[in-house]
């Protein structure tokens, strides 16, 4: 059984969902898919910067006026393992919100616009025909459904469906590992506070409800020998730095928060495209440290429902709607990525203790690095 669709968007995080629902909007009969069930909690630094707020209220969601708060950050730290710190006002206001309660709101709005989404869904097959639409063969459960789509979008992350397969020269070698844990018992002010250990850093901000968010990344190498549980490894990543440890000794792990993702590869270049075009962490995964997924994500949604409405709607042909797009996301992204990879490197560097020092001498420094990790400004009426 074939069921004729206009779009097909693979995975259902914030990139898909808010994809999904713009299609819809624009009057296309759009089907979201994903693997698992939602809402589910999710590796992620549940940091959402200025920038994500202002495309947020673009597309009529304001968190401000949810049920469930989401808390209000102004500030970012960085403590070194030895001691030193470097603080920054952040520009505009950010949220702390977990992406728990972020999908489910995300979702909830995707549907009322119209959206069918399906959960629980593996893509076992993936064919484009010769007029540029998509065969999409999903398994959920017992029953096998061929979709036939005009276009199909990936918002499937890192682990891509099957044939999807990506270059491996567009990925650094390293392989990272992933962590998230919910705390109770952290008095945290409006900050996100960013602790430097060996392989890599762990990430504590405020969320909704009073709780905070840990989250980490750090090499496959330091990781191994410290414990399969995610309050394990976070404990051993603390031993490197004696604030962390400080910090994390006053609270206590929230049950069934902990979640963990590895392999992770950085991306080297953007993907905006392979066989379907790609949005969100399918298209480029940026150091935590150097910018916020969430905003790379909400951009790239826009970015890539703009041109496949125009698609859709036969303004464009389909190697126009490849080359407008990957046009405009290697554009959008390229530099921001080599900044990070910039930022990245002098994080890490042997000379990292004389950073807080520098710092104080160059007053302006920090705030300068912390807009060098965020998008450009755009003027989101004339989009």
């Amino acid at each position: 059984m074939s069921k004729p669709i206009d779009a097909i968007i693979i995975g259902a995080g914030i990139a898909g969902s808010t994809c999904a629902l713009q299609l819809a909007q624009q009057g296309h009969r759009t089907l979201l898919l994903d693997r698992q069930e939602f809402p589910r909690h999710k590796t992620c630094g549940e940091f959402m910067s200025p920038e994500t707020k202002e495309m947020l209220e673009y597309l009529g969601i304001h968190l401000a006026d949810q049920v469930i708060k989401p808390s209000n950050i102004d500030h970012a730290k960085i403590i070194m393992p030895q001691g030193g710190e470097i603080e920054a006002p952040l520009r505009g206001s950010a949220y702390g919100i977990s992406r728990y309660e972020l999908d489910r709101i995300l979702h909830e709005e995707a549907v009322t616009s119209g959206v069918e989404m399906i959960t629980r869904a593996t893509i076992t097959a993936i064919q484009q025909l010769d007029d540029h639409s998509y065969e999409v063969t999903v398994k959920r459960g017992n029953d096998q459904i061929c979709y036939r789509a005009r276009t199909v979008i990936g918002a499937h992350g890192t682990k891509k469906p099957r044939g999807a397969n990506s270059k491996a020269e567009l990925y650094d070698k390293t392989s990272y590992v992933g962590i998230k844990s919910h705390y109770s018992g952290l008095a945290i002010p409006p900050q996100v506070e960013l602790y430097f250990c060996k392989g890599g850093y762990v990430g504590i901000s405020p969320i909704e409800g009073g709780i905070a968010n840990v989250a980490a990344l750090l090499t496959l190498d330091a990781v191994q020998g410290s414990g399969k549980s995610v309050p394990d490894i976070l404990e051993a990543a603390s031993l490197t730095n004696e604030r962390l440890a400080a910090r994390l000794s006053e609270g206590s792990p929230v049950q069934g928060t902990q979640v963990s993702v590895a392999p992770l590869h950085l991306s080297k270049v953007p993907e905006p495209w392979s066989q379907y075009p790609h949005i969100g962490d399918a298209m480029l995964m940026i150091p935590p440290l150097c910018g916020d997924g969430m905003s790379i994500a909400l951009r790239s949604s826009l970015l890539c429902a703009e041109w496949t409405g125009k698609y859709l709607r036969g303004r464009i042909s389909y190697t126009q709607w490849q080359y407008e797009y990957s046009k405009e996301a290697n554009q959008e992204f390229t530099q921001l990525l080599r900044r990070a990879r910039r930022i990245q490197k002098l994080a890490f560097a042997r000379t990292n203790k004389f950073y807080p020092g520098l710092v104080r001498v160059i007053p302006g420094l920090a705030t300068y690095l912390v807009k060098a990790t965020r998008l450009s400004e755009i003027n989101l009426v004339h989009r």
